[in-house]
C-alpha cells in the first residue's frame, strides 16, 4: 500500500457509495457509514499515524491545523470539486490524528423528498418567530433547515442571514439574497453572529445550533424583535425542547423566558432517521408541534407535560406525534416493525394497533 492516501480517490468512493460519514483512525482501515451501518475499506489496510496526519494536512485550512495544535480538535467545511461538500471534524485520539467527514450533498431536497408535511410551508411566511428543528446528531436537521431556507429563497424577497459552524449547504440567491457566515471565519461565535445580524437588515436568520445561554437568548430576542429565526437543538420531542430551553436560564429568569417563548415560538419539528425496510437508505419520521394559543398557554403555565395531548388533537392543523409518523411509515412498508417499536414513545399503543401485547417481564 502507498504511504499516502489519495484524497480524491477515497472521497470519490465515499460519494459513489453514498456514505453518510467516513472515519479515519490509526490502526483501522478507512471506514464508511452506509445506510446506518459501518463498512471497512479493507483494501486500504490499517492506517498509520503518518497517513492520517498527511490526509488531515491535505484537506485542512491553516486555521483548523492551528486549532488542532492548540485545543486538539477543529471543525470546518471542505468542498470536493463539483461532487460534494463535507463537514469535517479533526481531533486527537491516543496521541494520533483522527478524522470524521460527513457528506453534505450539493442537491437541496424538496419537502416531498424529505417527507415533510407541505402544510408547514405556510409557517415559512411568518413575519417573525422562532422555528426549531430538533433531534439527535445525524438525524437530518441541517438538511431539513436547508430545504426550508431554499423554499423561502424561492418564494419570498428576503434578506436571509445564516450563521453556521461550518457552512454546509451553499445557497444561490433566487428571489431572496443570502449572506452565509461561518463561525471562526466570518464571525467569532453563534451569539455574536445573531447580535451583529440584527444590524444587517435581515428578515430571516438561521442559527446553526443553539448550544449555550448566550446564543439561545440572542435567538429569542431576534425572534421577538421582528425576525423569523430558525435553529436546532439536540433534543427529542417538543415538550423536552421547551423544558431544555427554559432550564438553560438561571432560575430567576425562567418565568420571563417561558413568557417570551410562549409568545414567539412558531413550531418545534423533532425528527429521527431510521433505516428503510429494504436496506436501501433511510427515512425520516417527525413529531410536529405548532404553537397554537392552547400550546402557548401550556408553555406559560409550566404544563409542558400536556403538550403531547395537544399535539394528538391538533392533527387537522398539521400536527402529529412521533408515533403517528412511525405508524404511517410502517403501514407504507418503509420501516419494519422492530424499528417502529424501537423508536416509539409509546410502543405499547402501537402494539395494540397491531393486535399484540408488550412481552411480559417474568419475575426471577
Amino acid at each position: 500500500m502507498a504511504d499516502r492516501v489519495d484524497v480524491a480517490e477515497l472521497l470519490n468512493k465515499v460519494v459513489d457509495l453514498n456514505a453518510s460519514d467516513m472515519h479515519m483512525l490509526v490502526g483501522e482501515p478507512p471506514t464508511l457509514r452506509i445506510h446506518g451501518h459501518l463498512h471497512r475499506l479493507e483494501e486500504y489496510g490499517e492506517l498509520n499515524p503518518e497517513q492520517t496526519e498527511q490526509f488531515m494536512r491535505d484537506i485542512s485550512p491553516p486555521r483548523a491545523q492551528a486549532e488542532l495544535e492548540e485545543v486538539q480538535g477543529s471543525d470546518f467545511g471542505y468542498t470536493f470539486g463539483e461532487r460534494a461538500r463535507f463537514r469535517v471534524s479533526i481531533f486527537m485520539q491516543k496521541g494520533t490524528v483522527a478524522i470524521n467527514m460527513r457528506l453534505i450533498p450539493f442537491k437541496l431536497l424538496s419537502f416531498e423528498e424529505i417527507g415533510l408535511d407541505k402544510r408547514l410551508q405556510r409557517l415559512l411566511y411568518a413575519p417573525r418567530g422562532l422555528f426549531l428543528v430538533t433531534g439527535p446528531t445525524g438525524s437530518g436537521k441541517t438538511t431539513t433547515l436547508a430545504t426550508m431556507i431554499d423554499y423561502i429563497n424561492e418564494h419570498r424577497d428576503c434578506h436571509i442571514i445564516t450563521i453556521e459552524d461550518p457552512i454546509e449547504y451553499y445557497h444561490t440567491p433566487k428571489k431572496s439574497i443570502i449572506s452565509q457566515r461561518e463561525v471562526g471565519n466570518d464571525v467569532p461565535s453563534f451569539a455574536m453572529g445573531v447580535i451583529k445580524a440584527l444590524r444587517q437588515d435581515p428578515d430571516v436568520i438561521l442559527v446553526g445550533e443553539m448550544r449555550d445561554l448566550a446564543t439561545i437568548s440572542a435567538a429569542i430576542t431576534a425572534a421577538e424583535t421582528g425576525h423569523l429565526v430558525f435553529s436546532t437543538l439536540h433534543t427529542t420531542g417538543a415538550a423536552r425542547t421547551v423544558d431544555r430551553i427554559v432550564d438553560v436560564f438561571p432560575f430567576d429568569q425562567q418565568e420571563q423566558i417561558r413568557t417570551q417563548l410562549s409568545g414567539n415560538l412558531i413550531c418545534v419539528l423533532s425528527q429521527l432517521l431510521l433505516p428503510k425496510r429494504d436496506g436501501n437508505g433511510r427515512v425520516a419520521v417527525f413529531e410536529t408541534m405548532i404553537a397554537t394559543p392552547a400550546i402557548q398557554h401550556l408553555i406559560r403555565e409550566k404544563k409542558t407535560y400536556s403538550i403531547f395531548s395537544a399535539i394528538q388533537t391538533g392533527s387537522q392543523l398539521g400536527m402529529n406525534t412521533l408515533d403517528h409518523s412511525l405508524w404511517d411509515r410502517y403501514q407504507r412498508g418503509l420501516i419494519d416493525k422492530n424499528e417502529m417499536l424501537r423508536a416509539a414513545e409509546k410502543p405499547e399503543e402501537l402494539l395494540e394497533k397491531l393486535g399484540e401485547k408488550m412481552p411480559e417481564v417474568k419475575a426471577k
